[in-house]
């Protein structure tokens, strides 16, 4: 257990936990009516998911990579629990009354976006994971005039639960995240 601590403290999950309620309260006080606009719920997935982010990374890359630890499996766990913790928190401020769409919408989308943010910090670093998912979310709330496909695929944040691009999409990024960020870790 006292690895976990540890571990927890290293990878700055008390200040993550903090940022991560602070947005799900942001949208308990702006969604607590009916039909909310999808844009609200996505904003604070990201805002949640970029926070946890920066915990993708140790305070010296090249302890982790030499201690006697398994990193794969751990890596692999950190990514899925960024994504369920995000998801259960916003799942429970539904509970209490805001608009954050479906369970299926909230799991969708914060699988996506820790996938997102596995693979930005294999490609930028822990301290820049954050870049991916802001940047597909900007590229999702300002679309630009693309063919019918490529707007579903840039806009997959958005679409309704059932949308099978979408679906896909998250999918794709989720596995890929967790299995890019297990295998290779983050960038130094």
């Amino acid at each position: 257990m006292r690895w976990l601590v540890l571990y927890a403290r290293s990878r700055q999950v008390p200040a993550s936990a903090a940022a991560v309620l602070a947005a799900a309260l942001a949208m308990w006080i702006l969604a607590r009516g009916e039909g909310t606009d999808p844009r609200l719920p996505v904003l604070a997935l990201t805002a949640a998911v970029t926070a946890a982010s920066i915990g993708l990374g140790g305070q010296d890359s090249a302890l982790d990579r030499t201690a006697a630890v398994r990193w794969r499996p751990r890596r692999a766990v950190h990514v899925l629990l960024i994504g369920a913790v995000v998801a259960s928190v916003l799942l429970a401020v539904r509970a209490m009354g805001a608009d954050v769409g479906t369970t299926a919408f909230v799991v969708r989308d914060s699988a996506g976006l820790a996938g997102l943010a596995a693979v930005g910090a294999v490609l930028c670093g822990a301290q820049h994971a954050w870049t991916l998912p802001v940047g597909w979310l900007t590229l999702a709330l300002f679309p630009a005039t693309l063919p019918e496909g490529v707007h579903e695929i840039l806009a997959w944040l958005l679409l309704p639960p059932g949308t099978a691009a979408a679906t896909w999409v998250a999918v794709t990024l989720a596995v890929t995240g967790i299995v890019a960020y297990a295998v290779v870790g983050p960038r130094r």
